[in-house]
């Protein structure tokens, strides 16, 4: 989150929306050969949308002051110290976010992620389902996206750190990483840059089979939840919702499965099926699609969306 700019969780959401409703954790040639043509059906609205009844202007109520509760900045501190501070780290991600359906209220849909890092220039993202699956990998040197189903993959030089390939996958491609807050060398700059509102909420004992403390946050992208382990202070939920999208969806990430300074093979960042695979550019969706595809590759089918139910639901 920066002044300057809207954070990267804000700018993926709404650019993937402009690029044809790209998966959050879909690598850009995934979402140009397989993913558009399902979402883009799916979030048509209806030709004819009945007129909202009038009704008379509210007085905005006064503006709600600013408050950092030192309980929530705490915790939010101790949990970024404790990322910030291994040297490596895997993690399985589960991302759901609502799209609007043919019928007005938002359907739900879900992608799931294993994530390996080691600093300063190690990445390994596999994502597994719903969806395209698809691999990224990045060495310090290079970023590639591999679709193994497709045999296809994409290669670009890449900046020495983790958190400039970030910004550079997403300029290149359009590859955005929600979590990429956790994985960055300093994560409370980036929570806390533009924070308006921090609070404490309260205790839960169902969320990641543990016991977790909630923290509220807002700044002047987004309003959102949070839910840290009491004990070893790793994230366990997002919760967000983006104070710019006028129909307030909810968008939620969920961390299970943490290692903290795991051993990790230097081959854990490598794939020698991506390496042997086809090769096209490394290009965002809305370019990919301009393109013509290599000699004998074909895009699949576009996706056809489920068929409505007899009274007429998505």
């Amino acid at each position: 989150m920066r002044n300057r700019k809207p954070s990267r969780m804000e700018a993926g959401l709404f650019r993937d929306r402009a690029l044809g409703r790209a998966l959050w954790l879909a690598l850009a040639l995934i979402v140009f050969l397989a993913a558009g043509g399902y979402a883009q059906e799916v979030s048509k609205a209806p030709a004819k949308a009945a007129k909202p009844a009038r009704s008379s202007p509210k007085k905005a109520g006064p503006p709600i002051e600013s408050v950092l509760e030192p309980k929530a900045v705490d915790l939010l501190k101790a949990s970024c110290s404790r990322l910030a501070a291994a040297k490596a780290m895997s993690f399985t991600v589960v991302i759901s976010y609502e799209s609007p359906s043919r019928l007005g209220p938002p359907l739900i849909y879900t992608t799931r992620a294993e994530v390996t890092m080691q600093r300063p220039d190690k990445l390994r993202v596999i994502t597994s389902g719903d969806g395209p699956v698809s691999e990224f990998y990045y060495n310090g040197k290079t970023m590639t996206g591999f679709a193994p189903a497709e045999n296809l993959v994409a290669v670009a030089e890449a900046p020495p750190t983790i958190d400039a390939m970030v910004d550079a996958a997403y300029d290149l491609g359009a590859i955005y990483f929600p979590f990429a807050p956790m994985i960055a060398a300093d994560p409370y700059s980036i929570i806390s840059d533009g924070l308006t509102q921090a609070f404490y909420i309260g205790q839960s004992r169902v969320i990641g089979g543990t016991t977790t403390d909630m923290a509220g946050i807002v700044n002047k992208w987004v309003f959102e939840q949070i839910w840290i382990g009491a004990d070893d202070k790793l994230p366990r939920r997002a919760r967000a919702v983006f104070l710019g999208d006028p129909a307030g969806l909810r968008h939620q990430i969920e961390f299970s499965n943490w290692q903290l300074d795991p051993a990790l093979p230097a081959e854990a960042f490598t794939s020698a099926a991506a390496a042997a695979a086809m090769p096209i550019p490394f290009d965002r969706p809305d370019i990919m699609k301009l393109r013509k595809l290599p000699k004998g590759v074909k895009p699949p089918a576009k996706a056809k969306p489920p068929k409505a139910s007899k009274d007429g639901a998505s």
